[in-house]
């Protein structure tokens, strides 16, 4: 019987797992691929958007060589925090279901496709990285459509079509504009996003505005052929030649996997999952939510650094409900 499982290696599953340790909870982490697998995905030569200082966690120092740390170093980082809390962490392994083991919900069966574990808690830190919002037109499954950003060199001497005008539809523009690639923006809206950084903004605006990246403003995506896409603008259907749609659209929670595991979804825009907005407990007893999955569709609300305290929120009220065996009779054992 584990006193703590948690689902998802990312920052927050590893600010839950440091909380249990440093409280000498029987804990397991399970992540289902690597280790911050959403920021292993992230584009490879992405900056964040914060500084170093605010995304440190564990009383480890993040040690970055400009202002604001890249990917490659956030990789190594989080790499140093698991090994110097010596956390106990089974990357490859999928969560494929949850059943409490008796009516009361005093401790449940984590379902793996490797095993099967006894846990009187778990944690879902799961994130809202793996499920895109898909545009839902006729093409969007070639293989010419990708959902994520890796780099900018299969785009040189392309005509590449991005989707979006959010900070990332702008990077992908930037950078793949910058190698040599075609590029044409299909934004909904009448202009780039308000929020985009302060420091790519300008840029965005300025290669638009002289012609560089060609934009339609109110426009959709109509349909993705092999050879070209057809778009919706104001002055009616426009047929474009395209090599590679990058569409940059956002992510969602996996609905279907909190769903599948009983965690009730409220009715309104933002879908948020039914949590105690001061444990962080849902409507599942013992089961609780961790980082940015609580804010739901509204992922611009919650980042790293705003949730590294849900550790100690979770631990605590784990302690205080008394879902844990007495460490003294644990040592005792």
């Amino acid at each position: 019987m584990k006193e703590l499982i948690i689902i998802g290696a990312g920052p927050s599953g590893l600010c839950c797992a440091i909380e249990a340790a440093r409280h000498g909870l029987d804990y397991l982490v399970i992540e289902k691929g690597v280790l911050v697998n959403s920021i292993y995905h992230f584009p490879t030569n992405m900056t964040f958007f914060s500084t170093s200082d605010r995304l440190e966690i564990g009383q480890v120092p993040f040690i970055a060589h400009g202002d604001k740390p890249t990917r490659r170093e956030a990789l190594e980082y989080y790499r140093r925090i698991a090994e110097f809390w010596k956390l106990r962490i089974h990357l490859y392994e999928r969560m494929e279901g949850l059943s409490p083991d008796d009516e009361t919900h005093s401790s449940y069966t984590v379902h793996t496709d490797k095993s099967s574990y006894r846990t009187r808690n778990v944690v879902i830190a799961t994130g809202f990285y793996d499920k895109p919002n898909l545009m839902g037109v006729p093409g969007e499954e070639l293989p010419k459509v990708k959902h994520y950003y890796d780099e900018a060199h299969p785009y040189i001497g392309q005509k590449v079509l991005v989707v979006g005008a959010a900070n990332s539809a702008c990077d992908v523009a930037l950078e793949t504009w910058y190698k040599g690639a075609e590029v044409t923006m299909a934004i909904r809206g009448e202009s780039i996003y308000p929020k985009v950084k302060y420091w790519i903004r300008p840029n965005i605006e300025n290669r638009i505005k002289e012609g560089s990246i060609k934009a339609f403003f109110r426009t959709t995506v109509e349909e993705i052929k092999p050879r070209s896409v057809v778009l919706r603008t104001p002055e009616g259907l426009v047929e474009i030649e395209n090599d590679w749609v990058l569409a940059m659209t956002g992510y969602q929670p996996d609905y279907d996997f909190l769903q599948k595991l009983g965690i009730a979804i409220r009715d309104d825009e933002e879908r948020t999952p039914v949590f105690d907005p001061a444990t962080y407990e849902t409507n599942l007893p013992g089961v609780y939510l961790a980082g940015v999955v609580q804010a739901g569709l509204n992922t611009s609300k919650l980042f790293i650094e705003n949730t590294r305290h849900h550790g100690e929120v979770i631990v605590n009220s784990i302690l205080q409900g008394r879902r844990v065996e007495p460490l003294a009779a644990r040592r005792e054992e």
